[in-house]
């Protein structure tokens, strides 16, 4: 399992990036933690080959990606698609929210991830 998922390698990596998370990710973190969303286990700062995913759910293969300002350049935007693309080859979905969505909309965040994890789940 550790070919892909949670290298030791990447073990500073993770630990730097959930000490050192940003508000956006705080605040989604309080609604996924403790099984909140339909008993669903979320793990934050979770690897998967050399990519660190800002939240994943391993029983559901759901990953959820944050994207602050620095997604917005062109060359950002691009290295976002190959990372998203690699995830995705091994069977890995992704939602996608910007940071402003969450500051701004965060309930009807948490009910499109709740709508998508009920979905994966029939």
């Amino acid at each position: 399992m550790t070919e892909f998922y949670n290298k030791t390698s990447e073990k500073v990596k993770r630990r730097t990036l959930r000490q050192n998370t940003t508000k956006a990710e705080a605040l989604v973190w309080a609604k996924l933690r403790n099984r909140q969303i339909e008993n669903c286990k979320f793990r934050r700062q979770y690897s998967v080959q050399s990519f660190v995913l800002d939240f994943y759910c391993p029983e559901l293969r759901l990953a959820i990606e944050l994207d602050g300002e620095s997604h917005n350049s062109d060359e950002a935007i691009a290295d976002d698609r190959l990372r998203q693309s690699a995830i995705a080859a091994l069977g890995i979905q992704f939602l996608r929210f910007t940071n402003q969505q969450v500051y701004e909309h965060l309930d009807a965040v948490i009910a499109q991830i709740a709508q998508v994890v009920c979905a994966l789940r029939e």
